[in-house]
């Protein structure tokens, strides 16, 4: 007999009544076979109220930022399929089982909404966002061998184990940059999907701030560049003081020959201090790559054990439809 898959939609939500209502509405049409739940982060303005009467499961988490939202919604919901949207009604709920089917028939661990490929530049009016949105892509695509369309879309649908496994650091909104980099560096099945952006509806405010946001972002790729390539990253560091030494001390070396003096001591110092610091970071950069390769190692024998048990969890969700039979269908063979 076949088995139902749990499918979830995530919707963080903060400060979204103008919107949230036809958004929950979409989605349950959408996916009619999905939960929907409606995370509330502090609203004001009556969004858990209309997210509830609209049929969402509503829950709510004071700690102010969407990186708390996400670990709450990935620690507290069980599904086989989790779809994470906005609350603000900018992307198609219709995108929705698409993404679902990538996730559960092809085995996706993490599918991507591309709005970038679709018709975000021309729906998009913030200024600076369609700029940003390349300079991230170019950045994490470069950083981590990527070919990922669009690194900070709000659009996504996960497996269960890229959830149960996804250490949530960040607390706003580079979540999205951390999700697709965790995604890269741990050579995950990544599926873009273009999706339609559509700007949001009048009344509805955007809770993004343009440059302390973008450079949080920026500083979490820095962040997790050093994190997961620490070899790169270092000798990157190294190579620069290895050059700048050098270049310091060869005008030295050369009055040294010339004359058998060394009449700029200071400068010969820092000439030193920064060959050494090259080498001093070169050594750190292999000893944290070691240790970046253990951490992938443990990973992927999780990920194995957390396959292992969801695949007894199947077995026993069968059975017990077996025995018990299943509401509202009849067995399959």
């Amino acid at each position: 007999m076949t088995i139902d898959p749990v499918v979830a939609v995530l919707l963080p939500c903060y400060n979204e009544a103008s919107t949230i209502g036809q958004v929950v509405a979409d989605f349950r049409a959408a996916l009619p076979q999905a939960t929907v739940y409606v995370y509330d982060n502090n609203s004001t303005d009556g969004t858990a109220e209309i997210a509830a009467a609209a049929g969402a499961v509503v829950r709510q988490e004071h700690q102010q930022g969407k990186g708390y939202v996400l670990r709450s919604m990935f620690r507290d919901i069980e599904a086989d399929c989790y779809v994470l949207a906005d609350g603000d009604d900018t992307y198609p709920a219709e995108a929705a089982p698409a993404m679902v089917a990538a996730v559960l028939e092809q085995g996706a661990d993490m599918v991507v909404g591309d709005r970038l490929s679709s018709t975000y530049f021309a729906e998009n009016t913030r200024r600076f966002h369609g700029g940003g949105n390349v300079l991230v892509r170019r950045l994490v695509n470069g950083f981590f061998n990527g070919q990922i369309a669009d690194i900070m879309t709000g659009y996504r649908a996960f497996g269960y184990a890229f959830v149960k496994s996804f250490p949530v650091l960040s607390s706003g909104f580079e979540i999205e940059t951390e999700m697709t980099i965790f995604a890269l560096e741990n050579h995950l099945r990544v599926v873009s999907q273009p999706v339609e952006y559509r700007d949001r509806p009048e009344g509805s405010v955007s809770k993004l701030n343009t440059v302390h946001d973008g450079v949080r972002v920026l500083k979490t790729i820095v962040k997790l560049f050093k994190d997961y390539r620490p070899l790169l990253f270092f000798s990157l560091l190294a190579a620069v003081c290895l050059v700048t030494g050098i270049g310091l001390g060869i005008p030295v070396a050369v009055e040294f020959f010339q004359t058998g003096l060394v009449p700029r001591f200071p400068t010969l110092f820092l000439a030193l201090f920064l060959l050494l610091a090259a080498l001093h970071l070169f050594v750190a950069g292999l000893i944290l790559d070691t240790q970046a390769r253990g951490r992938r190692q443990q990973f992927e024998m999780m990920v194995n054990l957390m396959t292992s048990q969801r695949a007894g969890s199947w077995l026993g969700r069968s059975g017990s439809q077996r025995s018990q039979g299943h509401p509202g269908r009849s067995p399959q063979a």
